[in-house]
C-alpha cells in the first residue's frame, strides 16, 4: 500500500475509534505539562510546538548508535542493527521536520501569529528539557525510549485526528501551497493534516518494532504499513 492509495478519511476515523495506548506515568506528566503551557485545545501553534520536539528522540538514538558502532565495529551483526536504527532515525527526523514546515506554512497562510510559548526563551527551555529526557532514556534503556516514543506518536496521531474532527472546514480549503506539495500533493488542507497523523502512526509502529513488540503494530485498512522489520533488536 502506497501513500497514494491510502484512504485518508477512513484512516482518520480509525484513529478516532482506536483507544489510546495506556501511557506511562512519565508520558502522562509530559502531556499534562504540554497542556498546561499551551492549553488543552489543539491549535496549529500547539501542533507546531509538538513537532519542534518530535525529532529529538530520533537524534538521540542516532548519537547513541554511532557510539555503539564505534565500540563494536567488529561485530557486523550488531553494526547492522545499529545502522538500521540510524537509517530510520534519519528518515523520521526528516519527516518530522516536514511537519513543522507544513504547519508553519498553514499559519502563515491563515495569518496566525506565534503565541507566547513559541517565542524565546520558552521554546529553548522546553527543547532543552526534552533533549535531556530523550538522551538519558536512549543511553540508559533504549527499549524504554522506543516505548516512550510510541506513546508520544500515538498521542500525536490522536491529536491530529481529533483536530480534523473539530475543524471539518479544512476539507473545504484547497491546498495550493507549492512548499507543502513537496510533502503531500493532495487536494485539501484536511488531507494534509490527515497525512501528518498517519506519519505519526508509522513512527509509533516502527518504535514498537524496534522495541521487539511488533504485535502492537496498528494496521492500515486492508494491510500493514510496511514496517522496516517485524523483529526485536539486541543492544
Amino acid at each position: 500500500m502506497t501513500k497514494e492509495t491510502i484512504d485518508l478519511k477512513v484512516e482518520q476515523l480509525a484513529s478516532l475509534e482506536r483507544p489510546r495506548l495506556k501511557y506511562s506515568a512519565i508520558a502522562k506528566i509530559f502531556f499534562w505539562g504540554m497542556d498546561l503551557i499551551t492549553g488543552k485545545e489543539t491549535t496549529l501553534a500547539k501542533a507546531k510546538l509538538i513537532e519542534t520536539l518530535a525529532s529529538l528522540p530520533y537524534r538521540a538514538w542516532e548519537i547513541r548508535q554511532y557510539a555503539i558502532m564505534t565500540r563494536i565495529y567488529r561485530n557486523l551483526k550488531l553494526v547492522k542493527q545499529a545502522d538500521d536504527i540510524m537509517y530510520w532515525a534519519r528518515e523520521a527526523q526528516d519527516n518530522e521536520y516536514w511537519h513543522l514546515v507544513v504547519l508553519n506554512e498553514k499559519m502563515k497562510e491563515d495569518g496566525v501569529k506565534d503565541p507566547w510559548y513559541l517565542h524565546q526563551p520558552v521554546p529553548f527551555l522546553i527543547v532543552l528539557s526534552y533533549v535531556i529526557i530523550t538522551r538519558v532514556m536512549a543511553f540508559v534503556n533504549i527499549r524504554a525510549a522506543f516505548r516512550f516514543n510510541a506513546a508520544f506518536e500515538d498521542h500525536a496521531e490522536h491529536v491530529y485526528a481529533q483536530f480534523m474532527k473539530d475543524n471539518p472546514g479544512l476539507d473545504d480549503q484547497p491546498m495550493t501551497n507549492s512548499v507543502v506539495k513537496e510533502y503531500a500533493d493532495v487536494a485539501t488542507w484536511g488531507d494534509v493534516v490527515r497525512r501528518i497523523g498517519l506519519d505519526e502512526r508509522d513512527h509509533m509502529n516502527n518504535s514498537f518494532i524496534f522495541a521487539g513488540e511488533s504485535e502492537k503494530v496498528v494496521k492500515y485498512a486492508g494491510m500493514p504499513p510496511s514496517p522496516i522489520k517485524e523483529e526485536g533488536f539486541h543492544f
